[in-house]
This record gives C-alpha cells, structure tokens and sequence, in this order.
C-alpha cells in the first residue's frame, strides 16, 4: 500500500505545522505525538516524537505507535452508515422507530437517521432516561445516544457490524495494519498510553471490540491513509475500490437544514461550509474541507481543494488547565492550508 504513496524527501513544506503539533504537544502534557502529511499524492510529513507513556524504559512513539483516536472513530461508524444506505439496508431519512424495539418512546418521534449522523436529533439522556431536548432537525447538539443507535440499527439491518463492515471492506483489502478495536483489558505493547485525569468522567473502558465503544487505536499512518482514501473517494493506484457515492454521502453536507446556524456534519464529519466563532475547523480553511477532532486531541483533517490529508495524534485525554482546544484546533487547521499556498519553507 506504501507504494502507492511517493514520499518526497525534499519537501519541507509543512515544518510550520510540525511546530504547532510539538508545541500543543507540549502544552498538553502529551508524552508522545505524531503527525503525518500527504499532499498532491505523496507523503510530505511524517514525523514521530516522544514516548508511548510517562513510564521509565517506556517505548518510543514510533510508525506502529496505535493512539487512542476518541470521537475520530465516528468516521468508521459514519462509513458503515453509507456503506448500509448504499446497498439498500436503509434510507437516510427513514424513521428511527422501525429500526429499534424500544420504538414507543415519545423521543424518538420523527427522528431519522440523517439526524443520527447529523447531531440534530436532540436525543439527550436526562436521569437515566431518553428524553428530547429539541425538536429534530431545529437544533445541533454533540450527543452521546445517536452513535449507540447507528451501531444497533446498522448491525441489526445489515447483519454485521460496524467493525465487520470496516474490517471487509477497508481494514484487509487496504492492508492497515494498526487499525483496531482493542480489548482495553488486554493492550499490546503498540498502544500508546492514555495520560488523563484520574476524576475524568468521560473516560471509559471496555472490551467490546464490534465498532460501538470508545476503543479504537490506529497508527498515524492508517488513519491518514484513510483519510487518503476519502479524499480520491475511494480509488487506490487509479482503481476505485471503494463506491464513489459512500464516500461522497459521508463527506457532503447532510444537515437537514444547512441555513441554520449551527455545525455542518456529513455522516458525523464536521464539513466547512461558512464561518462561525463556533467551528472546529479554521476561517482560511477552504469550503468543503472536513475533519474529526477526538477528545485525546487527535485530528484527522482533508482539504480537498489542496489535496491535503494531515493527521496529528497525541495521547492526552481532556486537556490541561488552561489549554483552548477549540483556538488549537482552528490553528492547527489555518497552519495546514496556508502551508501548501505560502510555501512554508523554515527549515
């Protein structure tokens, strides 16, 4: 699969952003980062820095390093949505309530699964109860409820699940190789450590490895080599491997109203339409770009109109006191695009 990718060693194009990762790194508290380019079909960037835990002899990040990738992993769930609605499993805008056996509660009227994908269907869990804070499609909000449903209906209507879907038809035709849903009991000698606070909530472990919890760990390089395959819409080496029209549903636009003014998501992708004080990708960040930010600060950005993937992976789950996620996160993207126009070269 390397093949396929030239990597130009004469290119210092993208040293700006090497800096902004070393320095969020630093900020963070992370022991080990990484960051990968490809431009114009060629790896541009790949660099490896620190180590995989704050523990002494701890192994240096290294190409294999996997990191734990948090919300980024809704790019696989989204993919398998589209791969389901591609080969007629399920309509877009079909009703949730055919889908699901606990179909009586009054929360799911008129949700559809584009608001699953979308973040605008309002699904909230309130004491321990589904409730609706919104009426469906009138709102956005970053929920936790609509992944577990997308991963119950697509493994009850296709039969497999999201991780089987991704294993078939990405995971072995592609090679990855550190691509994983991991048994967090059970880690390998790959897997960079989590560094997080001990009182962090949103920290959880589990051993279920079907694509619907928060286990994930890839390597730098597969997941800028999936981003890869999102921006030539799935074609490898000139050959379309994967349909055309499952990566185009996933990265467009399906906001059922895109006049609001809120977050713009394909299938879970946040996808650059106008500019907003609230967007995680930055103001120079070209219309149509799209990208997925995880709560370990790992980012997964494409910039079609520069034909552009880069990924950054660090290992700190949350941030530390003080850290502006959202203005690191617009930089790191602003960085990116300027770099191929301005010919950042500083080193």
């Amino acid at each position: 699969m390397n093949k396929l990718l030239l990597k130009d060693e004469d290119s210092k194009m993208f040293e700006d952003v090497y800096t902004h990762v070393k320095e969020s790194a630093e900020k963070l508290g992370s022991s080990g980062a990484a960051l990968f380019i490809t431009h114009n079909d060629k790896i541009v960037t790949e660099s490896y820095f620190g180590k995989q835990s704050n523990t002494k002899h701890a192994r240096d990040v290294k190409a294999d390093t996997q990191f734990h990738i948090a919300s980024v992993r809704k790019s696989y769930i989204g993919f398998a949505a589209a791969y389901a609605i591609h080969n007629g499993y399920f309509s877009v805008d079909d009703p949730i309530r055919g889908f699901v056996e606990d179909s009586y509660l009054s929360a799911y009227e008129e949700v559809t699964i584009r608001h699953l994908l979308t973040h605008t269907h309002g699904l909230i869990k309130a004491d321990g109860k589904l409730v609706s804070e919104y009426k469906p499609g009138e709102s956005w909000a970053y929920r936790g409820p609509s992944i577990e449903l997308l991963t119950r209906i697509i493994k009850k209507t296709t039969g497999k699940s999201v991780a089987d879907i991704v294993k078939e038809h990405v995971i072995e035709p592609f090679g990855f190789k550190s691509t994983e849903w991991l048994k967090m009991s059970q880690p390998h000698s790959k897997i960079a450590n989590t560094i997080r606070d001990k009182d962090n909530i949103f920290w959880t472990e589990t051993d279920v490895v079907d694509g619907s919890g928060m286990n994930m760990y890839v390597s730098a390089k597969d997941l800028a080599f999936w981003g890869y395959l999102h921006l030539t819409e799935g074609k490898w080496g000139g050959k379309q491997i994967i349909p055309r029209e499952i990566i185009q549903m996933a990265t467009s636009i399906q906001t059922p109203d895109p006049s609001l003014p809120i977050h713009k998501n394909g299938f879970l992708w946040f996808v650059k339409d106008t500019n907003h004080t609230f967007n995680q990708i930055g103001d120079i960040v070209p219309k149509g770009s799209y990208q997925l930010l995880g709560y370990t600060n790992v980012a997964l950005l494409i910039i079609p109109e520069e034909n552009v993937v880069a990924v950054r992976m660090f290992n700190r789950f949350g941030s530390t006191e003080g850290y502006d996620y959202l203005q690191d996160i617009r930089s790191f993207g602003d960085t990116v695009y300027k770099c191929p126009i301005k010919d950042c070269r500083t080193q």
